[in-house]
């Protein structure tokens, strides 16, 4: 038996700003598809040399009332960043809040504009505990 992995997808209301949230992220469009027929658009999106590992964004075009309000069900995506201050610094000066914050200097999750979980982790070692960061709370779930 043989398995690969092809892409997550995850609804998105706003195709426009999911994709803008994905790529303050780092992601990148790397193929998009519309289906006139089915009435829905497919973006896929991922970092510089991880185009095997996508997310699609799957946008329907007469809106979809069935997104739960909550996507917890999912569970998360999950990135590893060179430098977790500084990527949690960069989504907040462009207006995500910082659900998590990475008061350990090893991890933070953030939301999507759709509400999904995105779990943000240091690559390799975390790094030395720092302020603003270490006495920053909680903001909402994650």
């Amino acid at each position: 038996m043989s398995i690969r992995y092809l892409h997550t997808m995850v609804r998105v209301q706003d195709l426009e700003k999911s994709i803008h949230f994905f790529e303050l992220l780092g992601l990148n469009e790397i193929r998009r598809n519309d289906y006139d027929q089915g009435r829905f658009t497919l973006v896929f999106m991922a970092a510089d040399g991880q185009e095997e590992c996508p997310v699609e964004l799957t946008y329907n075009w007469d809106g979809d009332d069935g997104l739960p309000s909550d996507s917890r069900h999912f569970g998360h995506l999950a990135y590893a960043v060179g430098n977790i201050y500084e990527t949690c610094q960069h989504l907040q000066d462009n207006g995500v809040i910082i659900n998590r914050p990475p008061r350990d200097g090893r991890m933070a999750f953030v939301r999507s504009p759709d509400n999904v979980s995105v779990e943000l982790l240091q690559k390799d070692k975390p790094l030395a505990v720092a302020e603003p960061w270490a006495s920053m709370k909680n903001t909402g779930h994650w």
